[in-house]
């Protein structure tokens, strides 16, 4: 069962990550520059609260934890981000496989 979600978690994202390399390249192509969209540009309207409390609350508990990790991931690219963590839930949601077994000599 928590594969199958790591799974259909994972195509979502993936399908999102899409969604957001084919926005990117469009208005690339519109605006003849290259254009992409950072995580901190989509629109989390609804998170935009959270995600200010939870900056100010790391940035005063580890600031170089905001520095070193939680920065430089909110100008990276979002569709980057979203493929990347697709496949890594993807790939974790994979089923176990059985060990290759050899018949002995007969």
């Amino acid at each position: 069962m928590f594969r199958f979600l790591l799974r259909s978690l994972g195509f979502v994202i993936l399908a999102a990550g899409f969604v957001c390399l084919v926005y990117d390249g469009a208005r690339s192509i519109a605006n003849n520059a290259l254009r992409f969209t950072t995580l901190d540009a989509l629109p989390l309207t609804a998170l935009a609260a959270p995600l200010a409390s939870l900056k100010t609350a790391v940035s005063a508990a580890a600031p170089w934890l905001w520095q070193a990790i939680l920065l430089p991931l909110s100008v990276a690219p979002a569709a980057l981000v979203a493929l990347a963590l697709g496949i890594i839930l993807i790939w974790l949601g994979q089923p176990i496989r059985e060990p290759a077994t050899y018949p002995g000599p007969a």
